[in-house]
């Protein structure tokens, strides 16, 4: 069993940055790919992006490429997304979710056996 919690969302202005942390618990986090969602109302969950297990191949959707950067930090049990040059479009609940190392990088949210609650980020125009 593996439990998320995410943290660091928040309000920001277009253009802006924030990054976003997910602390797992258990003693085998490197174990688990991770991914990171994203939800706006109305919409379907979507895939943002992934790392594998030991953060050596990172994943990204044609939405965030080249301004969100996925890490980890297998030390202390927690995953990171770096937002850069957030547009108002960005809006929405991020998830972070972990799944087996047979499904890294997977786009599909019904291959991530835990998740997080969720935290809500805003961005402004």
């Amino acid at each position: 069993q593996v439990q998320l919690v995410e943290s660091g969302g928040g309000l920001v202005q277009a253009g802006g940055s924030l990054r976003l942390s997910c602390a797992a618990s258990g003693r085998t986090f490197s174990s688990y790919a991770m991914g990171w969602f994203r939800q706006a109302p109305g919409k379907e969950r979507e895939f943002i992006g992934a790392i594998s297990g030991r953060g050596v191949s990172t994943y990204y959707s044609d939405s965030v490429k080249g301004r969100f950067t996925i890490s980890r930090d297998n030390a202390k049990n927690t995953v990171y997304l770096q937002m850069n040059s957030l547009k108002p479009e960005d809006t929405a609940v991020y998830y972070c979710a972990a799944t087996g190392a047979g499904y890294t990088g997977s786009h599909y949210p019904h291959q991530y056996y835990y998740w997080g609650q969720g935290t809500q980020v805003t961005v402004s125009s």
